[in-house]
């Protein structure tokens, strides 16, 4: 496997490799891929079995999160210029070898200041994988495949989330959480020499480098205070800390000062010419909304909901989540394959109406007396949603972006991570707020006879094990126990439903698409255009 002659070399590069050179980069840039968006999910499950060992407490081995989450949002700023001056192969594999070192640094860290340190360039390693593997995907594959490669690319994005928990809940079973970081060493460093092996240079003509340091620092500190501030709101308290005013105010005064210094600026950190491109800017609204604000929020609350209410173990809460993992692994490529036959706007369209359906009727369904399996199966119409639901997206976001393919797909995975973030705290500050909502009004609507005569019928019962007074004390913890289990399972209800509504939201971009005309299929060559 080798690439054509250098003789071809002013061709695009899809015009210079066989199908099955293809196939062999593909392998090696979705390993890439697949292994650091895993780590995210993974990590995710082990962060409470490290707060011994490094000596803090919850809300600080939360920092092991938001650090990685920052880094990467920041760094993926930087990935379009250094793409341009580094080119894509190098980094790609810039990042694969930041990523697999930060990796052994997290296994040995000692303290929780090492660990953070150690994520940080951990996120910075994900943010250039992932910008540059799409690239080199979309470069690789010919215009008319454009949709299959966003295909593959999804399962990467989608599905290794979804399997997050169940391989992360093996590892915390079977061996110690620092495995989670040591078993991307050998992965790393095979996927790192066949990388530097095998992977062409895709870039012939590199640019000096011509970055807008003030915006990237306005930007910086605008990203770095919001995701600080949805990481701690709940914990602060969103309208009683004064921390969280100072950095909304702050973030909010970076972002007004980027945009100044984007206007009077000869070199943009954002080309606005991007967003002339119709196709790119309202299928970023659409992904914003759908995959940041409502899709995180579903990807955040079932592990939720099955750890916290149906009361399953981490392995258990994997197992669950296995057959819907396993449907978005299966419709991602395949969605892909029907965006290059029918154009994407339609497939997207077909995913997003099966997201509505399921996100508003079926997964609000889910209660605590919903038997386990019944649950899993009703997520599957969500796997499938979802699995079709990257590929298109993207394929229609930046199929006619030409030479900003890369700071399209930069700005992309940026919108993920922000959107991501908020959505996860918007998802948590509803959770809270109608658990509270819910318990007061169970407490307001009980009618006291009714109660009375179950505190009898329960103080009576175990008084054949307890004194009378515990006995009685024994039943009024257990009818709060049913009033808290009750508000909690409506409250997971209101939860998935108030995810729907910011999902329809986004579908009003969609709708703007279609009226448009835009997302018809490109036409194969020696065809004429549709």
């Amino acid at each position: 496997m080798t690439p054509a002659p250098a003789a071809n070399g002013d061709l695009p590069v899809h015009s210079r490799i066989s199908p099955a050179y293809r196939a062999f980069l593909t392998m090696i840039v979705m390993v890439g891929a697949f292994m650091a968006i895993l780590d995210t999910t993974v990590v995710d499950v082990v962060v409470p079995k490290m707060m011994g060992p490094l000596s803090t407490d919850l809300y600080g081995v939360q920092w092991v999160i938001t650090a990685y989450m920052i880094a990467a949002a920041v760094g993926l700023l930087l990935t379009h210029n250094l793409g341009n001056v580094l080119g894509l192969k190098w980094l790609f594999l810039a990042g694969l070898a930041i990523f697999t070192g930060a990796s052994a640094l997290c296994g040995t860290a000692g303290s929780l200041a090492e660990m953070i340190g150690a994520r940080v360039l951990q996120g910075l390693g994900e943010a250039f994988i992932m910008a540059s593997a799409q690239t080199i995907l979309f470069l690789i594959y010919p215009p008319e495949k454009h949709g299959l490669a966003m295909g593959i690319y999804a399962m990467g994005v989608s599905f290794a989330p979804s399997i997050g928990p169940t391989v992360g809940g093996w590892i915390t079973e079977h061996l110690a959480w620092r495995w989670v970081f040591y078993i991307n060493l050998p992965v790393g460093v095979l996927n790192l020499v066949a990388g530097a092996s095998f992977i062409p240079v895709l870039v012939k003509h590199r640019q000096r480098l011509r970055f807008n340091f003030v915006s990237y620092a306005f930007l910086g500190t605008f990203t770095v205070l919001l995701l600080v501030l949805l990481s701690k709101g709940q914990q602060l308290g969103w309208s009683q800390s004064t921390t969280i005013v100072l950095l909304g105010f702050g973030a909010a005064a970076a972002l007004v000062f980027y945009l100044l210094s984007e206007l009077h600026s000869r070199h943009p950190l954002i080309d606005p010419a991007l967003f002339r491109h119709t196709e790119y800017t309202l299928a970023m609204g659409f992904f914003f909304l759908v995959m940041g604000l409502s899709i995180y929020q579903v990807f955040y609350l079932l592990p939720l909901y099955y750890e916290t209410l149906k009361g399953l173990g981490t392995f258990s809460t994997g197992l669950h989540m296995l057959a819907f993992a396993m449907f978005i692994a299966i419709f991602s490529p395949l969605a892909g394959i029907l965006s290059d036959r029918f154009g994407p706007a339609r497939v997207l369209a077909a995913s997003t109406t099966l997201y509505l359906f399921t996100s508003y009727f079926l997964i609000p369904s889910l209660e605590f007396y919903t038997p386990s399996v019944r649950a899993a199966l009703l997520t599957i119409p969500l796997g499938i949603a979802l699995g079709a639901f990257f590929a298109p997206v993207s394929a229609l976001a930046l199929g006619r972006l030409g030479e900003h393919t890369a700071l399209g797909v930069s700005l992309m995975h940026y919108l993920r991570f922000v959107g991501g973030s908020l959505g996860t705290a918007i998802a948590t500050n509803t959770l809270e707020h109608r658990l509270a909502v819910h318990q007061e009004g169970i407490a307001l609507l009980q009618n006291r006879a009714h109660v009375e005569t179950f505190l009898s019928g329960a103080a009576g019962a175990l008084e054949a094990y307890f004194p009378p007074d515990v006995a009685r004390a024994k039943a009024a913890v257990l009818l709060g126990f049913l009033q808290q289990r009750e508000a909690a399972s409506l409250a997971f209800q209101d939860t998935f439903r108030h995810s729907f509504l910011f999902g329809l939201a986004g579908s009003l971009f969609l709708v703007l698409l279609l009226a448009l005309g835009r997302g018809k299929p490109r036409s194969r060559p020696g065809e004429r255009p549709a």
